[in-house]
């Protein structure tokens, strides 16, 4: 069980740094008081569409993605990630890439915390909801006890700044094993997210921008979605204000041995009246994801 647990740990630093993206799974614990030295993980993942703190762009992103993380005992750990967009029209073999760094920390039996920060790379006229605001700073905390609840606060700044919280609680099922070195599990959990969401009016400039170089018809720069009886004074008001976002319920059905972890993860994820990609709205998301672990 320690490989197993460690090999989660790794995944959670890898994820993360996405900020949400749908491979983030409610079943990554950090914490560094169960690794016995260094370790190196690496990830494959796919996704039937990119998310963000719950919401989707307008159109399906479906992606492929390459992960890796190398880890010291000391809770110092590094993280790499490169995207590929499966509809991308460009043919680029890299849609997106993500590097970061962080710290965690165990602060007592039950506490941990977790401190880092990512730059992701963005194409010009990216399709992501997020690409205005490439950098990302958070601060995670944990509590493991009967349920393993948390609290993670990002930054999100680039060419817009915003703020979000995420609370979320959830538990580990073990659903038996299969021999004596394999267990299955499951670990539904809640989250609930808030933030401002200036991110969302450069996306409806920049896809507007995109469609234009496509050579789509465009709609009215703010007459689309959840905002198409908004003027631009209400949409830069509504971006603006610290609101609920969504609700989100993950379900993570998990393989583990040793070194090596098979994850298939649903996750639906309601949208508030305040979320500007679509209030209101209900977003479904599957991700199946293998990780490797080097090391102990």
């Amino acid at each position: 069980m320690k490989q197993i647990t460690i090999i989660l740990i790794s995944c959670f630093y890898m994820m993360h740094g996405f900020s949400q993206s749908p491979e983030d799974s409610t079943a990554l614990h950090p914490d560094s008081a169960k690794t016995t030295g260094s370790s190196f993980t690496v990830g494959l993942v796919y996704a039937n569409n990119a998310n963000y703190y719950g919401q989707a762009a307008e159109e399906r992103i479906p992606y492929a993605a390459v992960a890796a993380s190398w880890r010291l005992k000391s809770g110092f750990y590094l993280t790499g990630l490169a995207y590929r967009l499966l509809n991308d029209p460009s043919g680029a073999a890299v849609s997106a890439s993500n590097f970061g760094a962080g710290y965690n920390f165990k602060m007592d039996k039950h506490w941990t915390a977790d401190l880092s920060y990512n730059h992701t790379f963005y194409p010009a006229y990216s399709p992501f909801l997020q690409a205005s605001n490439p950098d990302n700073a958070s601060l995670f905390i944990e509590y493991d006890n009967v349920l393993d609840s948390k609290i993670t606060a990002d930054y999100a700044f680039g060419k817009t700044q915003d703020f979000f919280v995420t609370a979320g609680t959830g538990k580990q099922i073990s659903l038996g094993s299969i021999g004596p070195k394999a267990l299955i599990t499951f670990t539904p959990a809640l989250e609930l997210v808030a933030g401002t969401q200036h991110f969302y009016k450069s996306y409806l400039i920049e896809k507007r921008l995109r469609d234009s170089l496509l050579g789509l018809v465009l709609d009215p720069i703010f007459g689309n979605g959840s905002s198409q009886n908004q003027t631009p004074n209400s949409v830069t008001t509504a971006t603006t204000q610290f609101n609920l976002i969504s609700y989100t319920l993950k379900c993570p059905l998990a393989y583990n041995r040793s070194h090596y972890m098979i994850e298939a993860q649903y996750q639906l994820s309601i949208l508030s009246n305040q979320a500007q990609s679509g209030a209101g709205k209900t977003n479904s998301f599957f991700s199946f994801s293998f990780y490797y672990q080097f090391g102990s």
